[in-house]
C-alpha cells in the first residue's frame, strides 16, 4: 500500500479523528484555553507511515479503551522538530525536545503531553519489521534515543526530517525502498543504544540477542537449525527453546519469519526484479519453491509473484 494525504483542523475532534485514522485508535484533548488548530500530512508505503504534525498544545493518550478497539503491535518512532512534550510509557517518562528521538509501543498504554507549539515527524512501522525482538526493544520505551547516540542519531534525524512531504511525488517502488532504508537505520540505532547498554541487562536477553544476530546472519543456509544454534552457543537446544519461549515465539516460527522478510523485501526491491523468484527464495534458505509460495501466502494473504507484480 502507498499513499498520501494532507488535512487540517480548526478543532480538536476534527484532529482526533484524523489522528486515529492515520495512526492507531487515540483519546486526544486539548485545554481549551486558547483555539485549537493542527495540521497533519502522512505518507505510507510497505505498511510503514510517516507522519508530521504540527498542532497547538494538546495531551494524546493510548488508553486501554483505544488499544481494545485496535492497532495493537506498532513502534511510533517521534523525531520532534520544534516545542518540547512529555512521554510517559511503561513507568518511564522522557522530556523532549527538539531534535530529539523517542519510541513508544502502541500495544501498551502510553501518553504524550505537549504544552507548547510543536512540530513533530512520525514513524509509525509494525514490530516485527525489525531486525531485533520485542522483548529487548520494549526496555527503550520512552527513554531518549538520540543525547547518548551523537553519531547515528543526526543520521537519522536528517533522513525522517524530510518525510513525507519528500515521499509524494516518489514513484512507489522508490518509496517502498525508502521505507526498508528507514527500517534498516532503526534497526541499527536500536541496536547500538543495545549493545552499548549491554551490562545492564538481564544475561538471558543478552543471550537471546546474541541468538538473534547468528540466525539472521545465517538466513540463507539451508542447515540453520535449533541443533546448529545451540551449538554455536554452547547451549543444550532444550535452553535454546526455553529462551524462545519466554520471547513468546518458538525457533522455527522466528527463522521462517525473518525468511520471509527478507524476501518481501527482495521481491520489492527494483534491483532484484529481474531475480526469479525462486532464486531469491533459495537465497534466504527456501530450497523448494513451491513450499515457499505456500507460505509466502499464508503469511502475508498473496503470492509471490501477484506482490512483485503490484
Amino acid at each position: 500500500m502507498v499513499n498520501s494525504t494532507g488535512a487540517r483542523a480548526d478543532n480538536i475532534g476534527t484532529f482526533r479523528s484524523l489522528a486515529s485514522q492515520s495512526f492507531v485508535p487515540l483519546r486526544v484533548t486539548a485545554d481549551g484555553r486558547e483555539p485549537f488548530a493542527a495540521k497533519l500530512s502522512t505518507a505510507d508505503a510497505d505498511d510503514v507511515v510517516f507522519s508530521e504534525v504540527v498542532a497547538r498544545p494538546h495531551l494524546v493518550e493510548r488508553t486501554p479503551e483505544t488499544i481494545a478497539t485496535g492497532g495493537s503491535g506498532y513502534y511510533k518512532l517521534s523525531l520532534l522538530l520544534a516545542g518540547s512534550g512529555v512521554l510517559v510509557q511503561d513507568g518511564r517518562e522522557v522530556v523532549m525536545q527538539a531534535g530529539d528521538l523517542s519510541v513508544y509501543d502502541t500495544s501498551r498504554p502510553y501518553s504524550l503531553v505537549f504544552t507548547e507549539d510543536i512540530r513533530n515527524v512520525i514513524m509509525m512501522f509494525p514490530k516485527n519489521r525489525l531486525d531485533l525482538p520485542a522483548p529487548i526493544t520494549e526496555q527503550l520505551t520512552a527513554v531518549s534515543l538520540g543525547r547518548e547516540h551523537i553519531g547515528l542519531t543526526p543520521v537519522i534525524s536528517a533522513f525522517l526530517s524530510q518525510f513525507p512531504a519528500q515521499l509524494s511525488p516518489l514513484t512507489d517502488r522508490v518509496r517502498v525502498k525508502l521505507a526498508h532504508t528507514s527500517l534498516d537505520l532503526v534497526s541499527t540505532l536500536f541496536a547500538s543504544i543495545l549493545d552499548a547498554s549491554a551490562d545492564t541487562r538481564d544475561p538471558h536477553q543478552q543471550l537471546l540477542q546474541r541468538v538473534y544476530g547468528y540466525i539472521d546472519d545465517h538466513l540463507g543456509s539451508t542447515d540453520l537449525s535449533p541443533g546448529s544454534i545451540a551449538s554455536a552457543h554452547y547451549i543444550s537446544t532444550r535452553h535454546l527453546h526455553s529462551l524462545f519461549r519466554q520471547a513468546d515465539t518458538t525457533v522455527s516460527t522466528w527463522i521462517r519469519e525473518r525468511r520471509l522478510e527478507r524476501c518481501r523485501a527482495d521481491l520489492l526491491d527494483p534491483g532484484h526484479a529481474l531475480l526469479p523468484i525462486a532464486a531469491i527464495a533459495a537465497r534466504w534458505g527456501f530450497a523448494d519453491a513451491a513450499h515457499f509460495s505456500r507460505v509466502f501466502k499464508n503469511a502475508y494473504g498473496i503470492s509471490p509473484s501477484e506482490l512483485r507484480a503490484r
